[in-house]
């Protein structure tokens, strides 16, 4: 049972928030430009760009661990990497929570994704 439970943790944060960043990221671009943003609207956007941070580290973690040098276990640079990611989640979620006041194209996405992240950050680190 705990298997199939990481497992769709696992498949969640790595195929189902890339997805979500980028259809955030879409909505954010088509809103309507005519109106100001509002401190809900800002703290949103700061949430999930802080997310979209998080999984732009992860994903060029994995590169250079795949192409130009792999990690030992416990790697002192892994390890600030994994600091920095769970940061930058973990700050992506103070905002986006702070951001729900209103509503704007990612008001749920950015908790979401920042959470998502986090989970992903705390599956690499057990991993280890």
């Amino acid at each position: 049972m705990l298997a199939s439970i990481l497992w769709f943790i696992a498949v969640a944060t790595t195929l189902v928030i890339p997805a979500l960043l980028l259809w955030g990221w879409i909505r954010w671009a088509n809103r309507r430009q005519d109106t100001p943003l509002s401190r809900s609207d800002v703290f949103s956007l700061m949430g999930f760009s802080l997310a979209t941070a998080s999984a732009g580290l992860a994903f060029g973690t994995h590169l250079y661990a795949r192409f130009v040098h792999s990690f030992a276990p416990y790697d002192p640079w892994l390890l600030r990497i994994y600091a920095c990611g769970c940061l930058l989640s973990v700050v992506g979620i103070v905002f986006s929570v702070a951001g729900t006041g209103r509503a704007n194209p990612v008001r749920w996405l950015a908790p979401i994704c920042a959470i998502g992240t986090l989970l992903f950050w705390l599956l690499a680190m057990s991993s280890e």
